[in-house]
């Protein structure tokens, strides 16, 4: 009886670590990704299949969608919607250094999932 009451309570102890674990990781991920809604003017980006837009707050962000055809909206003020992925500690810090003087640094990326245009025309 006693030898049940210990492998019944090792495998309980067990359960709990395995779930406090998992959730530990899952409040990670929401952390480093999180929806996101800008409004600004859509422009091609740096790379291939890359779009960008600078919301009113000043950060740039960077956009893809298989989702949106965002290539119809270039030079529209558009609202996109979707799940932003900042960009991290370090990298920010060293494209900063790269770029001292260029245009403002990347504040994520967005993985469009909507877009909704404001206006046509940028202003």
């Amino acid at each position: 009886m006693n030898k049940i009451v210990r492998v019944l309570t090792l495998f309980a102890i067990t359960l709990a670590l395995g779930a406090y674990l998992k959730m530990g990781g899952h409040a990670q991920e929401k952390s480093t990704t999180g929806k996101a809604t800008v409004t600004g003017c859509l422009q091609k980006g740096d790379e291939p299949g890359e779009y960008s837009i600078t919301g009113t707050d000043g950060k740039t962000y960077g956009l893809r969608s298989k989702a949106v055809n965002l290539s119809k909206h270039l030079g529209h003020k558009v609202t996109v919607t979707g799940t932003l992925r900042p960009e991290s500690a370090e990298k920010g810090k060293a494209e900063a250094q790269e770029t001292k003087s260029n245009e403002m640094t990347e504040a994520g990326d967005i993985s469009v999932t909507g877009l909704e245009m404001v206006s046509d025309k940028c202003q």
